[in-house]
């Protein structure tokens, strides 16, 4: 189950007074493929713990189309907190994590090198904080998009 904000704020509070290094990313993470399972490993070994950000389902759809998400939020939450590296799953459905990443302050903010420095959402204000921004090398071939098109495929 995701965690609520307040919730995960108040762990953030715990964490950065335990001198522990909170890693964030976000994203749609809607089929979830090894692609993602790579990013996430890598935002993990940047910290101590890692909060994932998924975009709420209206956001899905707006982001990506008629037929998006496949899954609930819910069902995205469940699977990645399944994995070793994640240790929160937060929702979010503004249509951009600024105003989380605002309040959360993560010590390192990942996204994939697909999105231009001038591009991350957060960018500035975690640097602002102290903070750093990591861009982490993507599989080739290896996105939702992709997937689904290839499933499509007559």
């Amino acid at each position: 189950m995701a965690t609520d904000v307040s919730s995960l704020k108040a762990a953030r509070s715990r964490l950065k007074s335990q001198g522990r290094t909170v890693v964030f990313t976000n994203g749609c993470f809607d089929i979830l493929h090894p692609g993602h399972i790579a990013l996430l490993e890598a935002a993990r070994r940047l910290g101590d713990v890692l909060i994932v950000a998924i975009n709420g389902d209206g956001s899905v759809r707006s982001l990506k189309g008629e037929g998006r998400p496949v899954f609930p939020s819910s069902e995205r939450a469940e699977a990645l907190l399944s994995l070793e590296a994640v240790d929160h799953v937060v929702v979010y459905d503004e249509p951009t994590p600024a105003e989380l990443i605002a309040e959360l302050l993560p010590d390192v903010l990942v996204k994939g090198a697909d999105w231009g420095e001038g591009e991350i959402v957060g960018r500035a204000t975690v640097e602002a904080a102290g903070g750093r921004v990591v861009r982490v090398d993507l599989l080739p071939g290896r996105s939702t998009s992709s997937i689904l098109e290839h499933i499509r495929r007559p």
